[in-house]
């Protein structure tokens, strides 16, 4: 629980969670990258891919993905456990704390779905 009183302790957690947000997002697009990165060999040089690169690109991409989903959602979490022990003082007036745990509950959620729709487009 804080004792400052002071919102910057908001802002921090915000900023917080924002640099999280950050680093969900570009291991889901890294992951997306990895994914795809074994049809594009596939297609750019047919001689030099192995057999069973596409699958361990395949699924190294939904890992990285599947991280930055889990990244997304926990740090949500963490933000909303700082938010309760927060005291009123430190909330400035007419200002929407929960604005960043929206952001960060939707690129989780996408991120899941786009996991979902590269696992059957697979199958």
């Amino acid at each position: 629980m804080s004792d400052l009183n002071d919102p910057r302790v908001l802002f921090a957690a915000e900023r917080t969670l924002l640099a999280w947000n950050r680093t969900s997002l570009g291991l889901i697009a890294f992951g997306f990258v990895v994914e795809r990165a074994g049809l594009l060999l596939k297609v750019v040089a047919p001689s030099h891919s192995s057999p069973g690169s596409d699958i361990l690109t395949f699924w190294l991409g939904l890992a990285f993905m599947a991280v930055g989903v889990f990244t997304a959602a926990f740090s949500s979490r963490q933000y909303l456990s700082v938010l309760r022990t927060l005291k009123p003082a430190e909330f400035p007036q007419g200002y929407a704390p929960r604005w960043g745990l929206l952001v960060n509950g939707l690129v989780s959620l996408l991120g899941a779905i786009l996991m979902v729709m590269l696992y059957v487009g697979r199958a």
